[in-house]
């Protein structure tokens, strides 16, 4: 399934003025459409595992290049697994491609400990993705 056929993996689908796209250094090469992560101060780099994301790489960039980077927009993105929309998701697996991301069980009696990732929400999905590789929209909303 490919939501919105008319753009491409990476494309900014809110306009400019309804969002937030920063510029930093790429620390490794970088496609259009990457789920990337700060790796160093205004260094980001692909994520190729379940990380803190701040965003969606909109250009391709070499290393060293400046990059435009949606921290706040709407996304076309590959799914690395089935999603459905409106459901909070993160970057990324092996593939650079974005995940689901679960609700975490929470023990109140105070007997277990537990972590929540806040920072590793990316966005939410606005469409329904079937399949792996399957391309639509998310909010991003770092």
């Amino acid at each position: 399934m490919d939501a919105w056929p008319n753009s491409e993996v990476g494309d900014l689908v809110s306009p400019r003025g309804e969002s937030i796209v920063l510029s930093f250094k790429a620390g490794a090469a970088i496609t259009k459409g990457d789920p990337v992560y700060l790796a160093d101060q205004d260094t980001v780099v692909p994520a190729t595992a379940a990380r803190d994301c701040v965003g969606i790489a909109l250009e391709n960039a070499s290393e060293d290049d400046y990059v435009p980077v949606c921290i706040l927009g709407v996304v076309k993105v590959v799914a690395g697994a089935t999603i459905s929309r409106g459901q909070a998701v993160y970057g990324a697996d092996a593939s650079k491609r974005i995940l689901p991301l679960t609700d975490q069980d929470v023990d109140e009696s105070g007997a277990n400990t537990y972590t929540i990732y806040y920072a590793r929400k990316l966005g939410i999905a606005l469409d329904n993705f079937s399949a792996p590789g399957d391309a639509g929209r998310i909010l991003v909303v770092k």
